[in-house]
Parts: C-alpha cells; structure tokens; sequence
C-alpha cells in the first residue's frame, strides 16, 4: 500500500491523518504490522512525526503499541462505532445545551462565518479543519469541565475524519449545521440538541455503512 505526505508542514497532524483514514478505509488491515521506519520512507518525513502519530493512533484505540514489536492495526467493528457514537450523541447534546445560555453575539458570528466557509470551501482539508473550529466554538459555553473530559475521551479523532471516508458527508453536514445553527441562533437549546444528536446519528449510520461495505467487498 502507498501512503502519501498531504502537507508536510503540518507534522505530525498529517501523519496521524493519513494513517488514521487508512486505517478507516480499510487500507491498513487489522492485525497488519506499522513499522515506523518504512512509514517514515513513505511519506517522506523523519521518524518522530510517525512516532507521535502512532501514539495519538494508540489513544484512540486505532492500533496498539506492542513492545519490542512496534505497532499493530487494532480491528474496528461496529460495535466500536455504535458505542463512540451513541455516547457522542448523549455527551454533546448535553454540552450543547450547557453552552447555548453562555454563547455571546460574537461567537454565533464566529460559527456563522464559520458556516458560510464550511459552505464555500470545495478542499476537504480546510473543511475538516472548519468543522472542528464550529464544533468546538459551539460547544464552548459548556463550562462543565468533566463533560468537555468525557467528550474527548470518547470522540479521538475518528469524528474529524469521516469527509474523507463517508461519500456526501460535507453536503450532508452542511445542511445539518445550517438547522443547528438556527436554532442555536434562536436560544433554542431543546432544538439545537436534537439537531445535533441528529448529526452525530446520521453521520454513524452512514459510517456503518461504508464498514460493512468494505467487509464485503474483501
């Protein structure tokens, strides 16, 4: 398999990226060997940034850190899916509806130019980085210090990920963010929440779908 360097000056970020689609898309197999020094000669980058990769790879649960054997592609199932997903939905809804009494004017512009960009952008790139920078700003007012620790435990960065795995997912989230948007602007918490818990679903359905897909397709 050929991996391949996006943008180097955004190590080791992009390394982890790389990997991380690869692993979603069924490139990297479970139970494949990931050795730091031929990944370092495919992407054209020195060892550490595929260090560091491989480490944030281990906290999300994508692959396992064995000693003196190096990195293992751990399998993802659906149950793994269904369960980062269903508790997603319950602890953002939650932050959500937290932040929404705390968001100011200035930070509904910030996610409205967010939004319009988000609608602008044709590169997948920016987009995720967009969409991260509208999830978080929404969320912000959430001032719950162990729902923002549970949030992160849980997302990794799986989430980020899927425009690049899930066909029609930038479109789809568009819209989605587009309802949610509204009713955050309206001080509709109850709204917002289902919106969003509406998102995260969709989007897990839809990722479901692509895992089964490949299983077949095998």
């Amino acid at each position: 398999m050929k991996l391949e360097m996006a943008q180097r000056e955004v190590l080791p970020n992009s390394v982890t990226t790389i990997l991380r689609q690869a692993i979603l898309k069924g490139d990297l197999e479970p139970g494949q060997h990931l050795v730091q020094a031929d990944l370092a000669e495919q992407l054209g980058v020195s060892r550490m940034p595929v260090r560091e990769a491989l480490k944030t790879l281990e906290m999300e649960g994508l692959i396992t850190l064995e000693p003196h054997k190096g990195a293992v592609v751990n399998e993802l199932t659906i149950d793994d899916i269904d369960e980062i997903y269903e508790l997603r939905t319950m602890l953002e809804s939650l932050a959500l509806k937290k932040s929404i009494p705390h968001l100011t004017d200035k930070t509904l512009e910030e996610m409205q130019q967010l939004h319009l960009k988000m609608l602008d952008t044709k590169e997948k790139e920016e987009y995720v980085d967009l969409n991260r920078q509208f999830h978080t700003i929404s969320l912000s007012g959430c001032k719950s210090k162990r729902i923002h620790g549970l949030m992160a435990r849980v997302s990794h960065g799986i989430a980020k990920d899927t425009p690049y795995v899930i066909p029609g997912q930038i479109e789809k989230s568009n819209i989605e963010h587009g309802i949610i948007l509204e009713a955050i602007s309206k001080s509709d918490a109850e709204k917002a929440a289902a919106e969003l818990s509406h998102h995260i679903n969709r989007t897990r359905e839809d990722l479901i779908e692509v895992l089964k897909t490949q299983k077949v397709n095998k």
